[in-house]
């Protein structure tokens, strides 16, 4: 018999296992029994089993149902949960109910977050069909870019929701993006009437969330598993890891499906040791202020692709940098100099002259070209592939000794945008606590200014023989053969060698494999 509480919960036996199932809120109309995991149907004062859902993977996400917090004021719980996952990814939503009654969506967005609310439409939506990333669209009275466009599954779910699940369902959900900061997500689960929501990008810290599970290094300890390439143990660091490396074989691994079973992975050849070590502190501020700690945990190499013969190929590395409460940014070191960007929310508006304009400010284009990921070391949280390009393309915007960059950089299921500033090399020493002797290294972008001594000229020598090394190794990873050890161990005319030529290169064991890049290449870029 069902039955209610004083705070409006509602509490009903599970037609499948006789478990008590309550529900917190009178909007939602499914939910999933937590004893047997029959996802069952609310009608009227009864419970009906519609279907089964699959046990959650685990994730170690911070969240949990039942975790509790504030957003602009209004007090939230957290109530159910839908994981999904496309061929390149996998992600919670989460829902929520606040306490005069309306409930949202706490989703995970590029290694951040977003709370976004269900709306009505009072002009009809896009067939998924006639959506291309990249492109404009106007709904909902407002300006969008297409930022993504995916095909999802629901694998499995938990606690209750607004409606009930389609399990093993695959649909398309293109995400969109507004010069205002926004976030729109079209859910075609109904082809002819899609879901609309809107939101906007929070920070967990900002939430004031209490009830979540213990700490994730305490939680991450218990998820170490062996390296497929050599045995050795990774354990990830941050509970949104989708892909690590190992730091004794520098085997890729993808986990974004789980730590069960076999694991995708490739080997990669060596690259150069980063200047800031793998794991370092330092204190920056991104777009001036307060500087706030950052740890580097992850690492990539890059080079872009020349067009033709006469271009010029250019390298650059990025450091992947973490804060518990800002989320990640990158800190760039190129040729040119040193910068600092992390991905945003919003998308820039196109101006005259192939510019565009972003809070204010007019970005100038100086750059467009395609880049490609030669290394990696640390880990991820997006998935890390091999041999995806990603067309890059560079704004920026000059006030004084200031500068400003935006990076637009797509695949072809997604597009992101990134901002950030230059800043001087002795800010990253310093910030970073690095000895006196690597100041040659990090300053290489701003010369050594001539001074007619011999310190000057000593110094010229050195800065020219570490820009060398640096060139040659970065173009070696470029444009080395990928397949040398087939060919050494084969010969050239051997099977081995040739399938592995006609595959461009690459060595992938498990899981789909052929490229780099990843669901969401995150952000830097920048020549």
């Amino acid at each position: 018999m069902a039955s209610t509480s004083p705070q409006r919960r509602w509490q009903a036996a599970c037609p499948n296992c006789g478990a008590p199932v309550e529900f917190a809120s009178a909007a939602s109309h499914s939910a999933v029994c937590s004893y047997c995991r029959a996802t069952l149907l609310r009608e009227g004062e009864a419970l009906r089993k519609i279907g089964q859902s699959a046990e959650l993977f685990e994730d170690y996400s911070p969240l949990r149902l039942g975790a509790s917090g504030k957003y602009q004021g209004e007090p939230f719980t957290v109530l159910g949960r839908i994981q999904l996952r496309t061929e390149e990814a996998s992600w919670n939503e989460w829902h929520i109910l606040f306490g005069h009654g309306r409930s949202a969506w706490l989703s995970e967005d590029n290694g951040a977050f977003v709370i976004g609310f269900e709306l009505p439409l009072s002009e009809a939506a896009p067939l998924a069909g006639n959506v291309t990333v990249g492109s404009p669209l106007t709904l909902g009275g407002s300006r969008w870019e297409v930022a993504s466009k995916v095909d999802a599954t629901v694998l499995a779910c938990e606690g209750e929701l607004p409606r009930p699940p389609e399990l093993l369902k695959s649909y398309w959900v293109v995400e969109l993006r507004s010069a205002k900061g926004e976030v729109g997500s079209l859910e075609y689960s109904q082809p002819q009437a899609p879901v609309w929501t809107v939101g906007r990008s929070v920070r967990l810290a900002d939430l004031a969330l209490s009830g979540l599970r213990e700490e994730s290094s305490k939680t991450l300890s218990g998820k170490s598993l062996p390296c497929p390439g050599c045995g050795a143990s990774l354990t990830p660091r941050l509970d949104s890891t989708q892909s690590i490396v190992c730091a004794q074989c520098h085997t890729v691994t993808d986990i974004s499906k789980g730590v069960g079973g076999d694991l995708g992975h490739y080997a990669q050849e060596n690259g150069m040791e980063p200047l800031i070590p793998m794991g370092s502190s330092g204190k920056l501020a991104l777009m001036g202020g307060t500087p706030q700690e950052w740890q580097v945990v992850g690492y990539m190499e890059r080079c872009d692709l020349p067009q033709g013969q006469d271009e010029e190929q250019t390298f650059w590395r990025e450091y992947l940098l973490f804060n518990r409460l800002e989320g990640f940014a990158f800190l760039v070191d190129t040729e040119d100099g040193w910068s600092v960007v992390r991905p945003i929310t919003g998308a820039p508006t196109s101006d005259k002259g192939g510019a565009v304009s972003w809070q204010d400010k007019r970005f100038a284009r100086r750059w467009q070209y395609t880049a490609l990921i030669t290394y990696v070391l640390g880990e991820f949280y997006w998935r890390v592939k091999r041999g995806e390009k990603c067309l890059v393309t560079d704004y920026e915007y000059r006030a004084g000794s200031r500068t400003e960059l935006l990076s637009r950089e797509q695949t072809g299921k997604e597009l992101t945008w990134s901002h950030g500033r230059k800043l001087d090399a002795d800010e990253v020493i310093k910030g970073f606590a690095l000895s006196p002797e690597k100041r040659a290294a990090f300053t290489r972008d701003a010369g050594v200014r001539a001074s007619g001594d011999a310190h000057g000229l000593f110094a010229k020598i050195i800065l020219g023989a570490f820009m060398l090394l640096v060139l040659l190794l970065l173009f070696r990873a470029c444009s080395s053969d990928d397949c040398q050890s087939y060919k050494d161990s084969y010969g050239e005319n051997s099977t081995e060698y040739q399938a592995c030529k006609r595959n461009g290169g690459v060595r992938y064991n498990g899981g789909s494999g052929g490229s780099w890049g990843g669901y969401s290449s995150g952000g830097g870029g920048h020549k």
